[in-house]
């Protein structure tokens, strides 16, 4: 019997490609770099995680998560991707879902605010192995 979507997803996918294009046609831009990290975990009960950032973030000088100067406080937020933003809390995030082998797509289901632009943002993400 095939799996259904929920079973399919079970487990953990690494990040791939995360692309954003804009809807007026200018060229697609990369927010975590055309090389990203992350993670995205999704759980038999229905739970999903979700981690993405830009390779080779800079360490805080101090040392210390609770003692970064505002520099370290801005470049961490723009460079690693948690829902940090404010606006989705208790929102729902419709996602067009493809699985291909391997291979997991992810879209908006419409476009969204990005950079100043509207654009449809879509995230490839491979299997990861079991750990």
């Amino acid at each position: 019997m095939a799996q259904g979507l929920r079973e399919q997803l079970i487990g953990a996918w690494k990040l791939v490609s995360y692309e954003e294009r804009p809807v007026d046609g200018s060229p697609s831009f990369y927010p975590m770099s055309e090389q990203p990290m992350g993670i995205i975990m999704y759980t038999p009960d229905g739970y999903m995680s979700a981690q993405l950032s830009k390779p080779n973030r800079k360490p805080f000088a101090s040392g210390d998560w609770f003692k970064g100067t505002d520099d370290d406080y801005r470049r961490e937020a723009s460079t690693m991707f948690i829902s940090l933003f404010p606006n989705w809390i208790g929102q729902t995030q419709p996602r067009v879902v493809k699985i291909e082998g391997d291979e997991l797509h992810l879209s908006t289901a419409s476009p969204i605010q990005s950079s100043g632009k509207t654009v449809n943002s879509h995230l490839k993400w491979k299997r990861a192995a079991k750990a």
